[in-house]
């Protein structure tokens, strides 16, 4: 006992040095970096980052300090937020791999999801992952899969059919936030796993459910403390209420995961273009190590969580901001009233009006508001401009900096998108010669690029055309934006995310 005693005592003073000795070494290799002084010292800026405004201080900071700014976490460990774009093209592209996520968000993807394309790091391990589920998650897929896309809406419109006739009326209040997280289960389920999760019969579903609750009710002192430690002390995770949730939350994805795998096991139908089928041929004709039945499963778990939250999010802002312009809502309406189900290249190509304001949503409203990085070793970044007090074009950063790419910061960008960046106006989107989505990051850029992106992009248009044929919508409450895993919208002062809208039906 008193060996292990002594252990115990001699691992703590290293852990302890080490920390201090890197802290010493980043606070004097960053000293020349402004940035804010810090709001508490003990917790940093990590306090007033999660009770404010999502992304208001990003946007104040840049805006006073400029492309790189240096701010305080919890027990002054340095970070770096930075919207330089040689710096971003470099972190993205060419040094993806020299900037892994942190540890404590890989920490949070190996408890809650397993070792997946979402935790793997290394070139050579994540091409290998990519090469399994890339094809699945490509243009022809998406473009195969279209129709599910629309069954799946059709679901919806029925449901909201039966919603008006029991409640006698053309005009009800239906709570979008609610319904756009029940579309993006069932649609990942079918179009991917060939599975239905049978969310869209309205009906309450264990599986919503416990991923709502893993991240829908942030605003709590636990899940503050978690927030601003996982930094520094990954195994935080574990400990808690939250803790308990994310266990929760991996036995509910784990046990829908082993049914989906027998089931894909017993058909293996050579013709199947989901994700499953494609990714377990794909494994199969891999020439080296192939992945075990825990690694598929992550990729599933993954793969659920991923075409879960940011799809819901970005599906609910799209509407918000339809009833905030009902001139745009009637004008994509008349574009879409057109006959039949536009196919996969008619949405991206064929409905100027709609891909500008979906582009304009995903500007505006990122599911996702921070990329973060952790420099693997001491490296120097090019920069466009140099920091404030400074003439190099090139930043030193220590190893084990955190970097924040702050996405909202980025996309009202006013030297990039104009004097009205911080305004909602899809026509900026019009003018092709100007403007391509290349130039948001809502979904990444580079080798750790969104996979599942044209996916996502054509189950939010197809979902957006059926509505629109089909219903009206107004919001008669303020709205404001609520951080949990992703940026929800909510009625302002409520706890959680909500949206409700006034629906009328057209038809």
């Amino acid at each position: 006992m008193l060996y292990i005693y002594h252990f115990s005592i001699a691992f703590a003073f290293v852990y302890i040095s080490r920390f201090f000795q890197q802290r010493l070494s980043s606070l004097f290799a960053l000293r020349h970096v402004p940035g804010p002084k810090p709001s508490s010292w003990v917790w940093g800026e990590e306090k007033v980052l999660y009770y404010n405004t999502p992304g208001a201080l990003y946007l104040d900071w840049h805006r006073t300090y400029g492309n790189v700014v240096k701010f305080t976490g919890a027990f002054g460990h340095q970070l770096l937020s930075v919207t330089d774009p040689h710096a971003i093209s470099f972190i993205l592209g060419e040094g993806a791999y020299q900037f892994p996520k942190p540890k404590g968000v890989r920490a949070w993807f190996r408890m809650l999801l397993g070792e997946g394309i979402l935790w793997v790091e290394g070139k050579e391990a994540h091409e290998k992952q990519r090469r399994s589920v890339g094809p699945a998650l490509s243009p022809q897929s998406a473009r195969n899969l279209t129709p599910v896309f629309y069954e799946n809406a059709a679901k919806m419109v029925s449901q909201w059919h039966r919603l008006f006739d029991a409640q006698h009326s053309e005009e009800i209040v239906i709570e979008m936030t609610n319904w756009a997280g029940r579309f993006a289960l069932d649609t990942v389920g079918r179009a991917t796993l060939s599975y239905d999760f049978d969310c869209l019969r309205g009906q309450p579903h264990t599986l919503a459910e416990t991923l709502d609750g893993l991240t829908n009710h942030e605003k709590s002192r636990t899940s503050f403390y978690m927030k601003a430690l996982f930094w520094l002390l990954p195994s935080i995770l574990h400990l808690g209420k939250k803790g308990q949730m994310i266990r929760k939350t991996r036995k509910e994805l784990g046990d829908l995961t082993t049914d989906i795998l027998k089931d894909a096991e017993a058909v293996s139908d050579p013709n199947s273009k989901t994700l499953m089928s494609l990714m377990l041929r794909a494994d199969k004709a891999t020439a080296v190590v192939r992945m075990n039945e825990e690694q598929i499963a992550a990729q599933i778990r993954t793969i659920i969580s991923a075409g879960y939250e940011p799809v819901s999010a970005t599906i609910a802002w799209l509407f918000f901001e339809l009833t905030m312009s009902l001139e745009w809502q009637q004008a994509i309406r008349e574009e879409v009233s057109t006959a039949g189900d536009p196919t996969f290249d008619e949405l991206n190509n064929g409905y100027p009006l709609l891909d500008a304001f979906f582009l304009e949503t995903l500007r505006l409203h990122p599911p996702v508001l921070e990329n973060h990085h952790e420099a693997a070793e001491t490296i120097s970044i090019p920069l466009l401009e140099p920091v404030a007090g400074s003439g190099d074009l090139h930043l030193v950063i220590p190893k084990g900096t955190i970097i924040s790419l702050p996405v909202n910061v980025i996309q009202k960008d006013k030297l990039t998108w104009g004097f009205d960046a911080d305004d909602f106006r899809p026509e900026r989107w019009l003018h092709r010669g100007t403007r391509t989505s290349r130039e948001l990051l809502a979904f990444s850029v580079g080798p750790r690029g969104c996979l599942g992106r044209n996916f996502a992009a054509a189950e939010i248009k197809a979902l957006t055309v059926t509505l629109l044929r089909h219903f009206a919508f107004s919001c008669p409450h303020e709205i404001e934006a609520f951080q949990s895993f992703v940026i929800r919208p909510r009625v302002k002062g409520e706890a959680s995310s909500s949206l409700p809208l006034t629906v009328r039906r057209l038809m």
